[in-house]
């Protein structure tokens, strides 16, 4: 009788072991979901000067903006996508570091794309730079909350 009970006990472990891997992100899910839909919109509108993002992500551009046009594709809308399907933990968390660096990288490609050496001002920044930033900066708000929301276990 206390074989079968261990063995139930065993499994009711790796079950709750599982489970503590795993997170719901709940309604937030939704946020996520349109802000990785606003990230992919941002790529059909302008960027720097008359390219638009798929321009800058294949073509010729100032160094940051394609860096954040990579940065932005793999963070805004890859990972988040993964992590939502597998639900860890671990997937939160990379979501969280992966996009405070593009945020950071966006707001440089803003600052790039203002100056210049001479003294003519850049092109300036385009519409879907800046929505692109602001919709990477509104995943990180939430990657932070449901990756810093983990429950501590004993």
């Amino acid at each position: 009788m206390s074989d079968e009970f261990s063995g139930l006990r065993r499994e009711i472990d790796e079950v709750a072991r599982s489970a503590a891997r795993r997170f719901d992100p709940g309604a937030g899910a939704l946020l996520i979901a349109v802000a990785v839909l606003v990230v992919l919109v941002s790529y059909l509108l302008p960027w720097v000067g008359p390219d638009n993002g798929l321009n800058v992500l294949l073509g010729t551009a100032p160094l940051m903006p394609k860096v954040f046009s990579c940065a932005a594709l793999v963070s805004g809308v890859l990972l988040p996508a993964l992590t939502l399907a597998l639900r860890r933990w671990a997937l939160a968390w990379t979501c969280a570091l992966t996009a405070f660096a593009t945020a950071f990288t966006g707001v440089l490609s803003i600052w790039t794309t203002q100056t210049t050496t001479s003294h003519h001002p850049g092109p300036g920044p385009g519409a879907g730079l800046i929505v692109a930033v602001l919709a990477i900066a509104v995943l990180l708000v939430k990657w932070l909350k449901i990756a810093a929301s983990r429950p501590h276990l004993p």
